[in-house]
């Protein structure tokens, strides 16, 4: 998958080999007054979501030489709420859960505390690792990271001007320092420490007395928290993909990278054509569109 400007070109194999490419129009949801920077995080991660499962679904269509295979409005808005209800609830609920055990057994203090937003932390980055690593002992989802792999390694070579065969390519890296793999680690990062500053402090203006009501109001805040969270992660990302070559901003890199080395597999020649086909497309489709991929 590769989006130029406006557009987004999938590119599959299908089962007799043949490589299928569509060019489809990149799904917005963002209007133009939200487009501004630390507003426009949110409603283009949602985008991305949405442009990212339906890409999903084509592809798995043509995989499996399926005609009519789409997901329907209704299914593509399941999809989408079960999906962020579950990232929510193991990077967001259950770290808090946890990180309330630690103070039931005395190794942490309460929510108002820096020791309790510590594990939470600690929990959060666990389990983020321990799912990345989980999933990618699964044979399909070892394709999926092959891929991955392969677009950053088609991009590399677009980028340096280099001959763009399928053999030449490969040698490549298959690490990339504008990945969005990077807006996960930032995602994460920022949500620890915007945490730990105003959770206590809207604590201290009202909180409910009972227990389990204060920590539900607790994780109630946090989930809303997340919108200016991924803001101001995505301008993060943003800020280190303009400038990659400040020194700063190339310290930012090196986490995203690293996660990198779980989250890309290295292809084989098939893959990167695969790859290449996509990139082709794309490019094609924004210099007709008179801009640059």
């Amino acid at each position: 998958m590769m989006r130029a400007r406006n557009n987004l070109a999938i590119a599959v194999r299908r089962p007799d080999g043949e490589i299928t490419v569509e060019l489809r129009p990149w799904f917005s949801m963002t209007p133009n007054f939200m487009k501004k920077p630390f507003l426009r995080g949110f409603p283009i991660f949602m985008e991305t979501m949405v442009n990212g499962v339906k890409a999903l679904n084509y592809s798995a269509t043509q995989a499996l030489d399926e005609e009519d295979g789409e997901l329907t409005s209704f299914h593509l808005i399941l999809t989408m709420v079960v999906a962020i209800g579950a990232a929510l609830g193991l990077f967001v609920v259950l770290p808090h859960f946890f990180s309330v055990a630690m103070e039931w057994w005395g190794v942490s203090g309460d929510v108002d505390s820096l020791s309790f937003h510590v594990w939470d932390g600690f929990f959060k980055m666990i389990m983020f690792l321990g799912y990345i690593v989980s999933i990618s002992m699964v044979p399909d989802i070892k394709r999926v990271f092959q891929y991955h792999g392969a677009e950053h390694k088609v991009i590399w070579a677009y980028e340096a001007g280099g001959n763009l065969e399928a053999c030449r390519i490969k040698d490549f890296s298959r690490l990339h320092p504008r990945c969005g793999t990077a807006f996960l680690l930032f995602v994460l990062v920022v949500s620890i420490l915007l945490f730990t500053v105003l959770v206590p402090l809207i604590v201290s203006i009202w909180a409910p007395k009972v227990f389990i009501l204060k920590h539900l109001y607790i994780v109630g805040i946090k989930l809303l928290l997340m919108v200016p969270v991924s803001a101001v992660a995505y301008e993060m990302i943003k800020a280190s993909g303009k400038f990659e070559n400040n020194p700063v901003c190339k310290v930012m890199c090196l986490p995203g990278l690293g996660m990198q080395l779980l989250t890309t597999r290295e292809p084989d020649e098939s893959q990167i054509e695969v790859a290449l086909a996509a990139l082709n497309k794309a490019v094609a489709a924004d210099s007709a569109d008179g801009g640059e991929c």
